[in-house]
Parts: structure tokens; C-alpha cells; sequence
């Protein structure tokens, strides 16, 4: 069962991003203040559900928050800044497009930096214990999956609607055949014969 609250104030606002360990696209980030009598069957960690179930679970979360906002952090800013500060950067500015400003800030992981002057805690697999952590990864998820799949009708031959941009075998064969698109991270080792020093 997940937990309501972690801090005590009721503008409690969880957060997490999705697509860090992709080869392509953005980095997604997400916010949410829930309201604390706020509960559903289905809410877990996002990796934990089925796509239908994160379907059925966005718009009910977004009837529902308080406030939420989702934040694109695209793949030239990624290579710019690195995937960790990306996520960063992602969930500050899913915070800052809250219609409403936060008490406390719940993270998902262990690595944040604060955000104006609010009190945060960073909490390692929050998105299984925290409900609005849970929520943001929802919103991170079904976001991202959304963008990608509308950037597969542009370049079916890498399969995003079906990997996401993550590195199955079947987008790295089409990166092998067809190179990489703008939609990919530069600074991400695309193939691992990119890691073989040549003698």
C-alpha cells in the first residue's frame, strides 16, 4: 500500500522522470500534488503496470491532483547537460509549471538539487512507497510513450513506438543500418562496438 504523505504539509508535491536510459528522445519529467484522502486500486510505480493500466491511471490522476505539470527536456539539451542533470532540470521546471507552489518536494532516487527555498527529501524506489511520486511516474511515463510513439510515424524503421528509444536489439540493428536521426543522444554510446578501442 502506498503512502499518502511523507512530510506532514498537505501541499506535498512528488516528482519523477522517465527515459533516462534511452538512446533517443527527451527526458520527461513529471509533478504531482495529490490530495491527501486521495486513493486508487491501481497506483504503483509505473514500471510496475501494464501500458493499459498507466492509460487508465493519467487522466484520473489529472481530474484528481491538485496540481500537476510535466516537463519535456529534449535530447540536445540531454547531450548538453547529462542525463542526470536533465532529470534535474526536467522535474525543476515540473515543479515550476504547478499551478500552485509546493510546501515540501518528495524526489524519486537519491540525487536532487533544491528548488528555491523549498524543503526536499530524495527517497531511493519512491515511486513503490509515496502515491504522488507514483503518480509523477505515471505522467513521466504515459508523456514519453505518447512522444515517442508520434516520432515513430517520422522514423518507423526504429521501432520507438514499440521500444520507446530504449536500446533493444532490433534499435540498435536500425542504428547499424541507418544511422542515427536528430532524435538521438550524442553522448550516448548508440552501439557497443563504440567501446572497442581500435589497435
Amino acid at each position: 500500500m502506498l503512502q499518502a504523505n511523507f512530510s506532514g504539509f498537505t501541499l506535498e508535491v512528488g516528482t519523477d522522470e522517465a527515459g533516462r536510459g534511452c538512446l533517443a528522445g527527451p527526458v520527461v519529467a513529471a509533478a504531482v500534488i495529490l490530495p491527501t484522502d486521495f486513493t486508487h486500486p491501481f497506483l504503483n510505480d509505473s514500471k510496475q503496470l501494464s501500458e493499459k493500466r498507466r492509460h487508465e491511471l493519467r487522466p484520473i490522476i489529472e481530474e484528481n491532483a491538485i496540481a500537476f505539470g510535466v516537463s519535456f527536456v529534449m535530447q540536445d539539451e540531454v547531450d548538453e547537460l547529462n542525463v542526470l542533470q536533465a532529470s534535474i532540470t526536467g522535474m525543476h521546471r515540473a515543479i515550476d509549471a504547478l499551478k500552485i507552489t509546493p510546501d515540501f518536494i518528495i524526489v524519486d532516487g537519491n540525487k536532487f538539487k533544491k528548488y528555491q527555498q523549498i524543503p526536499h527529501q530524495t527517497i531511493v524506489k519512491g515511486d513503490s512507497k509515496y502515491q504522488s511520486i507514483a503518480a509523477a511516474s505515471v505522467l513521466a511515463k504515459t508523456y514519453r510513450d505518447a512522444y515517442m510513439e508520434k516520432i515513430h510515424q517520422e522514423f518507423p524503421a526504429y521501432f520507438w513506438s514499440k521500444n520507446k528509444g530504449y536500446p533493444t536489439i532490433e534499435h540498435r540493428n536500425a542504428i547499424r543500418e541507418f544511422g542515427a536521426t536528430f532524435h538521438h543522444r550524442k553522448t550516448f554510446t548508440l552501439l557497443p562496438e563504440q567501446l572497442k578501442l581500435e589497435l
